[in-house]
This record gives C-alpha cells, structure tokens and sequence, in this order.
C-alpha cells in the first residue's frame, strides 16, 4: 500500500477510536443521579440499594471513578487541619497566669493575674509557700494576704488549677523586717471604683470639725491677704463643678478628694468626681493639692494608701500638698477605736511614704482629733490642716492651713462647700 495511503488509514482510524471514547465518557457521566438513555444503568441511589459501593466512601461505582464528584465532602479525611499558631498563641495566653507578690512589712501580698496585668477574680486560687503551707484564695478576688511572717526570703508557688496555665516555677520574695515607706509599685491592681463597692456602707466619713463649730462661724468666702490665699475642698459630694466659675469668684486654690479607704471592707476606692475635678481645675488654671480619708489600721495600711494616692495623681501636677484626712467614720468604721499612738503611727506612715516620693506630705484633723486622738509633736514636720468652724481657732498648736467654715457658697457649685484659709508659701 502506498505510503500516503497508509497514513490516511491510520489517522482515519485514530479518529475513530477518539470519537468513541468520547462518547464512552458521556454515557458514563451521571446527570443528577440519573443514568443517560440507552445506557441500561439506574440512577445512583438505586446502585446503592442493590448493595454497589458507596460512592461516598471510595469514589468508585462499577469501576468507574469519579461518578460522585461530591464524594471528597463526605470523606472525613480528605481535609488535613493544619494548626494556626496565632489562634493558639491566644488561647494559651488567655489562660496563661502570673503572680506579682510584695512584701511591705512582715507579710506577703499575692496578687494573681492575666496576661494583660488584671486581677483574676471569681476563682478560688491555692499558692504554697515554702515550709509554711498552703493558702486560699477565700474570697475570690484574686489577692492572698498572709501577715505575720518572718522577714526572710520565701519561695511562693501557684497550684495548678483547671482551666489555667500556671508559671512553670515559683517566685522567690524577701519578707521585710520594717516598713520602708516605698510606694507599691502594683497597687493600682487594688483600686476600685465606686460600682465595684455599697457605697452606703463604705464612704461613710463625718466630719468631726462640726463638733468644734460655734455662732461665730464664718460662712463666707474670706479675703486673702499678703500672707494667705482663701481656698476651698471638694470631693463627689460637691457635684458637677463649674471650675472658670469658681475661679472667677476669688477661689485661689482647691483641695481634691482623691479617694478613701471604705470603713468596712477597707476597700482602696477612687472619689467617683476626683478625675473631673482635676481636669476641670487644671483646665481654670487653678492650683491644687488632694487629700484621701483614711481607714487604715497600721502602718502597712497607711503606705497603701500613700501608693494608692500616688498612683492616682501621677498624671496631675501639684501645687499643694497630699493630705491624710483622719476622721472618724461615725463610730462603727474599722479605724475608729484606735488608740493614739496607732492613729499617729499611721498618718507618720503615709506622710513618709509621700515625702519619699517627692511630694509634700500633710495631716488633716479636727481640733478635738488633734488633741486627743493624735501626738501632733510627731507629725508638726508635716504640714497641718486644722478644721475648726469659729471665728478665730481656739486650737493651741502651730498650723498651716485652716479650713473654718462647712457651709460656704461660691459661684460655680451649688450647695455648700468647705472653705480654707492657706498660710503655706505657694508661688
């Protein structure tokens, strides 16, 4: 045959056998199930019934593959799920705990906290300390406090718990000796806010001043003089303070309640306005200094509270001075009863802890708490506020503000306000 012949046969032939593969796939093609006319195959389901293979499992139907073409779907392991170690980095910091553990004298404070640096709260958290045993966390607020220690070093350890990743070791702290009158560095961890408290039951000072007031109470806004400058003190029972206004009437300083300690629980609690007042006076150009009520039972108390304060106003620049207000809490606080050398111990203790932290540092007391709740002879290096609502004081010691009246007026806050006389020298 000739060669060219040849060629055209088998090219022919070629054809024809593409053409019938072609039409093989298409009469093998499953359309929804159904099989084609003239195939003689019935739909899937019924291959199914009859006992055929599942195409779900293996894809093979008859021997042919690739009938399902969902198949891949049902096979559960077709997909590999890889790990994303960014999700799994955030769950395992989510549980992820730490310890931060102070010592302020003889004791040990162990705050439990997350990865952002807040207090755990609603677990009951076991530590060990080293040689001594274990401790709870009985209340749930994320604190353990153990007194009465040795000074020494102790190695501290988080149990494991459910749901956590504890440190891996222990944390090693010196207990000390004696107080050192130091700021604590993490007592922002112990600040509350009002919603977190009864309020009712915690801010509940009284002002003993009262009972030193007499007929010749000044009520108004007296005149400074070469040697003084008049000046009020406001607090969250002041309200909404117009401050421009306020300034504008002849107010040339303020006092700001930053904060008590509740005269219950001893919670460390933010006055709810002490914010706004600080803006606000700032914004009037009008110098100021803070005071914080205290219901401190000793002198660990009394640096908590000093840190508490310098923590507060570390945004704010001062022009007078951090005042500790010792009064009573009207006879059932828990700082009350005490006798004077504790009450004395306690305001030396935060005034020292505020002198060390470069602020001047004073007490605040009535005439009568002076006298016989104070040794005043200790603390006269500090600055000393009296309140005694006369005329002309009838307190015998030095002093170097008077605050003389409960019941002023001034443009810019309704309601009455204390009002004070100032004798420091302030630029």
């Amino acid at each position: 045959m000739d060669s060219k012949i040849r060629r055209m046969a088998i090219l022919a032939s070629m054809g024809v056998i593409l053409l019938v593969s072609l039409l093989v796939l298409y009469a093998n093609g499953d359309q929804g199930g159904q099989a084609p006319k003239g195939t003689g195959r019935p739909p899937a389901e019924s291959r199914q019934e009859e006992g055929q293979q599942d195409p779900g499992k293996s894809g093979v139907v008859n021997g042919q593959i690739g009938d399902d073409l969902s198949a891949f779907l049902k096979d559960d392991t077709f997909f590999d799920p890889e790990s994303n170690p960014i999700l799994e980095a955030a769950r395992d910091n989510a549980s992820r705990l730490s310890m931060m553990v102070t010592s302020v004298e003889k004791d040990l404070r162990i705050q439990i906290v997350d990865t952002q640096g807040e207090l755990v709260t609603g677990e009951s958290f076991l530590v060990r300390l080293d040689g001594l045993g274990e401790y709870k966390d009985l209340d749930k607020d994320g604190v353990i406090y153990i007194g009465d220690l040795s000074a020494g070093e102790y190695y501290v350890e988080l149990m494991p718990m459910e749901g956590y990743r504890m440190p891996e070791n222990g944390t090693k702290v010196r207990v000390k000796d004696k107080v050192e009158y130091v700021a604590i560095d993490d007592i922002s961890l112990l600040l509350l806010t009002e919603a977190d408290i009864d309020v009712a039951a915690e801010d509940t000072e009284v002002a003993d001043a009262i009972a030193d007031a007499d007929a010749t109470e000044i009520s108004q806004l007296q005149t400074s003089t070469a040697n003084s400058r008049v000046g009020i003190d406001v607090s969250k029972w002041n309200g909404e303070i117009d401050w421009d206004r306020v300034k504008n009437a002849g107010v040339e300083f303020a006092i700001v309640r930053a904060g008590y300690r509740g005269s219950t629980t001893g919670s460390l609690v933010e006055d709810s306005c002490f914010a706004a007042n600080m803006r606000g006076a700032a914004a009037s150009g009008m110098p100021v200094g803070v005071y914080f009520f205290t219901q401190a039972v000793n002198e660990v108390e009394a640096v908590e509270e000093a840190s508490a304060v310098l923590q507060l106003i570390r945004e704010y620049d001062l022009d007078y001075p951090v005042f500790i207000d010792t009064e009573g809490a009207g006879g059932n606080g828990r700082a009350d009863n005490l006798d004077a050398d504790t009450r004395t111990a306690v305001c030396e203790a935060f005034c020292r802890t505020i002198a060390n932290a470069g602020y001047t540092a004073g007490v605040y007391a009535s005439r009568n708490w002076y006298n016989n709740n104070l040794h005043v002879d200790k603390l006269e290096h500090y600055c000393i506020w009296l309140a005694e609502y006369r005329h002309t004081p009838l307190y015998q010691g030095y002093y170097h503000m008077w605050q003389y009246t409960s019941k002023g007026a001034v443009d810019g806050i309704a309601g009455n306000v204390d009002m004070n006389v100032s004798y420091l020298q302030i630029p």
